[in-house]
């Protein structure tokens, strides 16, 4: 089966997907799923086979089932069509593979011999210290050719000479334009808005910079703690898992320059100016500007909750941070002047992606004082947990007695209302489908990997320098009060306070 590119040239989506870590927490969770939906909207090419790898023994048939199993747990049941799924489960086969060692990888190379005219799609759906081993044991084996490409999953190291390492090992292998690292965040269907409502309106296009916009808010919050990631988690903290990848690829979205069309390098080039204009952080900055945090015990949806250092395993004597806030911005011409705050934290009241874009005000106001601070428009884009756009306008209120007291009020676009007869794709549907076609504009490149590692790295090691302990903050608020001190310095509120 064909589908039409951006460019409205066909690209098929007929290959052969080897999804090595097939039976772990992101397969079972997401993408078994993801691959199902796009069977059932009749996305994959009747011959297009999947292969499922894993270090654990699994007859065919007992594979199917887990399988299965996991579909019923993940996908609502009034998506379940059966026939799908009968195609779907007829599709996977299984080996059981130690990914350490070449000897097991001829079984790739002979499954694949009834497809080799088809590309190969490796997902890497392990740990990345494993990256290269696979993709050297895929090349010595001969299981790949000059079509395979290789999706990798991020954390893409924990630091710039680890992903280095990690890239070079990957790039021995696979040229770059063969390489998806995925950040699905860039498969929401509202990020994909974000740059059609940028670069598609005069309305905003013409907005887009300091004249206009006074400034940028991100902010991330989860609502779980480490879900028994500790091991990971404590050597990454909040900064290195989100910030380095989630948040600088919406902060680059927001702040990059149009791009010369929609082709994947002139997309990517632009984020790699942004990544490289960011404001890096000096000594004086980092307690003015930079909040780290650790959650204690709370209440988190009317249920206790233990602190970080409380849960299962913990190190007891740990600094990792569970939460981060930083005013930062972009040294360029669109963006001079304009601070971004970007927030992001576990154990929040509630789980929340959003962007606030804040206008600035009319340089005369004539309506009533009182009201001032009601006097800008706000572009409100929701990421989850519903996908949405708003734009806050200031109206009359309606009434005889009310006169030209003024109220605020969204112009709302609520994706699940606008389209209630359209399901929304979860982003690793969207990713997949890419991939199949091979189109690299949703995946992140090398040098975009690199440049947020630096900025990251520079931040991290001024921490480091000064051996302070992340401010304390109970589970089920939105931080360390230093978080609110931070943007009430420059007379303004986090967006849930207004």
């Amino acid at each position: 089966m064909s589908q039409a590119n951006r460019s409205g040239q066909t690209a098929s989506t007929e290959i052969d997907l080897a999804l090595f870590g097939a039976l772990g927490d992101l397969a079972q969770r997401k993408l078994f799923p993801a691959l199902f939906q796009l069977e059932r909207e009749g996305l994959l090419d009747p011959n297009t086979r999947l292969l499922g790898l894993a270090r654990q023994d699994y007859e065919l048939e007992d594979f199917r089932k887990q399988i299965d199993k996991a579909l019923h747990t993940y996908v609502k049941a009034e998506e379940l069509d059966s026939e799908a799924l009968e195609r779907f489960l007829a599709r996977l086969d299984f080996r059981q593979l130690d990914f350490t060692t070449v000897d097991g990888y001829a079984a790739i190379r002979e499954w694949r011999q009834d497809g080799l005219a088809r590309p190969m799609v490796v997902y890497l759906s392990v740990a990345a210290k494993l990256y290269g081993d696979i993709c050297r044991h895929l090349d010595a084996s001969g299981s790949l050719d000059e079509q395979s490409r290789v999706v990798v999953e991020k954390p893409i190291g924990y630091d710039l000479e680890s992903s280095a390492e990690i890239n070079d090992a990957i790039g021995e292998v696979f040229p770059e334009s063969r390489v998806y690292r995925i950040d699905h965040y860039l498969g929401k269907e509202t990020v994909q808005n974000l740059i059609a409502l940028r670069f598609a309106n005069p309305l905003f296009g013409t907005q887009w910079n300091q004249n206009h916009i006074s400034h940028v808010e991100i902010s991330v919050a989860e609502q779980v703690g480490i879900e028994g990631r500790w091991g990971y988690f404590d050597e990454a903290g909040q900064l290195r898992d989100m910030v380095q990848n989630h948040l600088l690829q919406l902060v680059c979205l927001i702040a990059m320059d149009p791009p010369a069309n929609l082709d994947a390098d002139a997309i990517r080039d632009e984020k790699v100016k942004v990544l490289k204009a960011l404001k890096p952080f000096t000594d004086d900055m980092l307690g003015r500007d930079v909040v780290r945090g650790q959650y204690t015990a709370g209440t988190v949806n009317g249920k206790s909750v233990p602190g970080y250092l409380e849960e299962e395993g913990a190190n007891t004597e740990s600094h990792t941070e569970t939460f981060v806030a930083m005013k930062t911005g972009v040294s360029n011409w669109r963006w001079a002047g304009v601070p971004f705050y970007i927030r992001t934290g576990k154990r929040m009241p509630e789980k929340l992606s959003q962007i606030i874009i804040h206008f600035r005000q009319q340089p005369h106001y004539i309506f009533d004082p009182d009201q001032r601070g009601l006097a800008a428009n706000k572009l409100v884009i929701r990421l989850q947990p519903e996908e949405g756009i708003a734009l806050e306008v200031l109206t009359k209120d309606s009434g005889l007695d009310k006169g030209m007291r003024l109220r605020r009020g969204p112009l709302h676009l609520d994706f699940n209302s606008a389209f209630p007869k359209t399901r929304i794709p979860d982003a690793y549907e969207r990713l997949l489908l890419e991939v199949m076609k091979g189109q690299q504009y949703l995946f992140v490149r090398r040098d975009e990997v690199e440049h947020a590692w630096k900025w990251c790295d520079s931040l991290i090691e001024a921490w480091n320098d000064r051996a302070e302990p992340p401010r304390r903050y109970p589970a089920g608020s939105w931080g360390p009060v230093a978080s609110i001190a931070m943007i009430t310095q420059d007379g303004r509120s986090w967006y849930e306070d207004y």
